[in-house]
């Protein structure tokens, strides 16, 4: 039976990044590595169509396929005030998943050897792990690879004190005359119906001057059913955008979860996690694309230089325990969500906060944003953390 060097579970974007990323390497004394990507046949197993975004300095690797990018972002406030700032060097991309996977999967090198199939089992061993999976006409197949790295979702969320879901309905609208500024993305609009706890906002990516994509989003506890979800979207386009007559395009909807939990990357001796089952998932944000990038790019850099190839969690230590008392502060419903963020983009350069965001950010500049936001809900759930840091961890779902 063939051995591969990698084998890859999964074709979203954190198997095709590594796949893309890893066909270049140069194994110490090997050359280039022989990758096998598995990935489940169209069906259920495999998610919808979807957008990513993410912000970077500069030009960047996916400039190529970006369906857009924003050079002037905008928060408004639930008052109406608008922030509205150039960013650059920074842009804000957004990058469909079906140009991703099509760029990636037409230009795969010839040591990626994609294989139509689903996992069934994981064994691992000392030397290399097996994997089992069945084709699509029913016959089993099994593959051998010194690494493997399984970037399937997690069937629930990691144990964890504090867990709210980011939940999202989009519509791409298509108006009859001109209703948007093409130039500026509205990062949070958080001019809708507050939660009880959590927050609520709108995010709108103008495409051109007649088409958008429009989202309504929460950070809560529980999903909305669809009748909720159209609802909201009704309301936040006609209410508070003052849209007539638009057409809806095309649709999209999401959950993400938003924990304190901890993510294990490594799961065997020779089998980890990658991608947002392995914590890519910026806590407080929901934001996962540059998570998977710097993970990958770790994932490389370890294997060129004969390192065992453990994908590192891609968030700074300090970044993840403020987003737990952030996270912890919204659902118990001590902080004003709204206030919170609409502060935040207010008395802080957009760069800034957006560095921070992306675990870029110095420490220094992060204590100087900490006091322009509210401090004594903040600071009366980092102590209730503390404490409850001293009982025993939660146990796993």
């Amino acid at each position: 039976m063939r051995v591969f060097d990698v084998l890859i579970v999964g074709a979203g974007a954190a198997g095709l990044t590594l796949a893309h990323t890893g066909a270049g390497a140069a194994l110490p004394g090997a050359g280039a590595p022989e990758i096998a990507l598995l990935d489940p046949p169209v069906g259920a197993a495999r998610p919808k169509d979807r957008t990513w975004c993410f912000w970077e300095h500069g030009a960047g690797r996916w400039d190529a396929v970006l369906a857009a990018r924003w050079d002037r972002l905008s928060v408004v406030a639930p008052s109406g005030a608008r922030q509205e700032r150039a960013t650059g060097p920074l842009s804000y991309k957004m990058l469909r998943s079906r140009d991703f996977t099509e760029h990636v999967r037409t230009g795969l090198a010839p040591n990626v050897h994609p294989c139509t199939a689903t996992v069934t089992a994981i064994e691992d061993g000392t030397d290399h792990a097996t994997v089992h999976a069945s084709r699509p006409d029913g016959s089993e197949v099994r593959l051998r690879a010194r690494w493997v790295f399984d970037s399937r979702p997690l069937p629930a969320p990691p144990a964890a004190r504090t867990t709210l879901l980011q939940h999202f309905r989009g519509w791409f609208v298509r108006t009859g005359e001109d209703a948007f500024d093409p130039g500026t993305a509205v990062l949070m609009d958080l001019r809708t119906p507050q939660p009880r706890a959590g927050v609520s906002f709108g995010y709108l990516l103008p495409l051109s001057s007649r088409d958008a994509l429009v989202e309504y989003t929460e950070f809560t506890r529980e999903v909305l059913d669809d009748a909720g979800y159209d609802a909201a979207l009704r309301r936040y386009t006609g209410r508070v955008l003052g849209l007539e007559g638009f057409t809806v395009t095309a649709s999209e909807q999401g959950v993400i979860p938003m924990t304190d939990g901890r993510f294990r990357t490594r799961v065997g001796r020779r089998v980890f996690r990658l991608g947002a089952a392995g914590g890519a998932t910026r806590p407080s944000t929901g934001y996962t694309f540059s998570g998977i990038q710097r993970q990958a790019a770790a994932v490389v850099r370890a294997l060129e230089e004969g390192r065992t190839p453990v994908p590192p969690i891609p968030h700074r230590r300090r970044h993840l325990a403020m987003d737990a008392v952030l996270l912890r502060a919204l659902d118990t419903g001590r902080l004003d969500g709204a206030d919170f963020f609409a502060r935040l983009f207010a008395r802080n350069d957009m760069r800034d906060v957006l560095d921070f965001l992306d675990g870029r950010s110095a420490f220094t500049r992060e204590l100087a944003m900490g006091v322009t936001t509210p401090i004594a809900p903040m600071a009366v759930t980092a102590l209730e953390r503390a404490l409850l840091a001293m009982r025993p961890p939660p146990r796993a779902p």
